[in-house]
This record gives C-alpha cells, structure tokens and sequence, in this order.
C-alpha cells in the first residue's frame, strides 16, 4: 500500500485547572472524552482526549491540565488557532450559546470563502468554528442541548505561527505531499487530497514575529496521521534523509508517535491509527474511567489520590 499522511490525527495543549477545561470542552463545546489518563512523562497530571463519538483520528483535542499552569502566549514557531468544522447555518447558534456561558469570542468573518467564529476556552487557548467550504459528512457528538445539525464534527484546520513560511511548506510540500491551495496576504492554505477533511494547514507569516510562550492556552505539537507503523516508518526516513532530527518510535497506548522539530520550531508528530482508543475500553464506556499505561498499574491507588478529583 501507497505511505501517506491522511492529514491531521490529533492537537495536543496545555490547559490551567483540569475541572474548567473538562467542563468546557464536554458541557459548552459538547465534545466527547474519548479518553481519561494521564501524561506518560508526569503521571501526576492528567492527560485528556475530547473528540467525536469513537475518538476517530482528526476529530481529537488532547489537553495537558496542570493546575498550576502560568498563562502562555502565542507567538512564532507555534501551532496558534485550531479550527473545527462546523455544520452550515449553526454560527448563530453559537453566538447566543457562547454568550449564555460567557465565552469570549469575535464577530463573524470570512477567510478564504468560508465563514468563521473565533473564540477562546478558559485558559485563551484559540478556536474557530468554520462552515467548511468542502463537503463534510462527519458527524458530531450530540449530548442533550447540542443535536448533530450544529455539533462539532472534527478538525478544519490548524494554522501555524511562523518567521518565514518557506522552510514549513517544503516539509509540507516535499515530505507530506500537501499542495498549496490558496493565498490571502501572509496566509497560506496548504491541503492534502489524501483525506476529505482535516486536511488543512494554514502557514501564517507574522506581522510581528514575537517568539511565544508555551504554557496554559497554548498548543503544545500538532499531530498527523498514518494508516500504521510501516507507513510511519517510511516518513521517518523521509524526515531523515531531509536532515532532521526526529524520535525513534514511542509507544503511547492508542496509537505510536514519532516527534520532530519542523525548521519553522512547532512541534510535528506522526501518528496511527493503530490501535485505537477501543484497545481498553467498549465504544460505550470511552472516557468513563481512568486508564494508565501499564508501568504506572502499580502506582494506581497513589496516582489516584495525587490527581485533581473531577466532578462529571
């Protein structure tokens, strides 16, 4: 089989007071935790995974909660708006839902054709809501106040904060085999074909190139997605031969990461699809209970007690 990247699998951030963001991303959001456990290199802090119904790779926002976590800042050689898909005539409804849990967000505009919602969670960390401008037959979590005709139904896009875009698009362009499809000022709109949806990555040139701060409210690496480990492979070579740096590979319990430093400084991951959030838990319980790498079992009962409590 043909090695590609299936465009975006996963957005990794950094969140302040766990409770907050839980209740954000599930309860105003209407996102579903796919998966409740903890950072393999810090078990005392949680690590959260809100996506669609079966946590389907490009649907899933991860969050690092610390919470004592300073107040981050975007700047350059950072990963600094997520967009998620949106069906058609729901932006209203967001408006008047974002103003009843007093959301912070801007007036409708419009990029590239398509019509957007910019707002932000608890910590500042950037969001849109976007009608797609492409067909987008996914569909949301729906939870009680939020049916499917205007739940969130996956990732849109993600734009990265960059110096210079020439040196990201060759990573993109070269390696990734993603297209540049569009161009409005300093933007630029990269996709791959290989996926019908999360498979945009906008590369924005600062206007005032200040490095950020990587901390709560901003986005720690994006992630793309591979079918499974050979093709992983393939890419890590392809990275190699390009003259990075990247990992070997890391076995993170639902699916196998390799990380690199693309030339613009954001974090890369690639990731796969295999095995899949079902690898310990039914569809129906996705989330319901704390999961923790098999090294940290031991520890349970002392992990447990040392994590914030989280009200559902």
């Amino acid at each position: 089989m043909e090695n590609k990247i299936l465009g975006l699998h996963h957005i990794t951030a950094i969140a302040g007071d766990p409770q907050k963001n839980y209740d954000f991303y599930t309860k105003v959001l209407g996102l579903r935790m796919v998966k409740k456990t903890v950072n393999f290199d810090d078990p005392q802090t949680y690590h959260f995974y809100f996506g669609n119904e079966t946590g389907s790779p490009g649907t899933i926002l991860t969050f690092f909660p610390w919470p004592r976590a300073k107040k981050g800042k975007n700047g350059v050689g950072m990963a600094t708006e997520i967009g998620y898909s949106v069906p058609e005539g729901s932006l209203n409804f967001w408006q008047k839902r974002f103003d009843k849990y007093k959301v912070r967000y801007e007036n409708i505009s419009e990029e590239f054709g398509e019509k957007f919602l910019p707002f932000e969670d608890p910590d500042g960390l950037k969001l849109k809501l976007i009608i797609s401008g492409t067909k987008d037959s996914r569909e949301g979590w729906e939870i009680n106040e939020i049916k499917k005709d205007v739940a969130l139904k996956g990732f849109h896009s993600v734009t990265l904060n960059l110096y210079n875009q020439v040196p990201t698009a060759a990573i993109l362009t070269h390696i990734f085999n993603y297209k540049l499809k569009k161009q409005e000022g300093t933007r630029f709109r990269y996709s791959t074909d290989e996926v019908e949806n999360a498979s945009i990555i906008d590369l924005l040139e600062a206007t005032n190139p200040e490095k950020g701060i990587n901390a709560a409210g901003t986005n720690h690496h994006i992630a793309f997605r591979v079918k499974d480990e050979l093709s992983q492979e393939f890419f890590r070579k392809k990275i190699i031969d390009a003259g990075l740096n990247i990992t070997g590979k890391i076995d993170r319990d639902y699916f196998f990461s390799l990380y690199f430093r693309e030339p613009g400084g954001v974090l890369f991951e690639i990731a796969t699809d295999n095995p899949g959030f079902t690898r310990d838990e039914s569809p129906e319980d996705l989330g319901s209970s704390l999961k923790l790498p098999e090294k940290f079992e031991p520890s349970r009962e002392r992990i447990e007690n040392l994590l914030p409590k989280l009200s559902h």
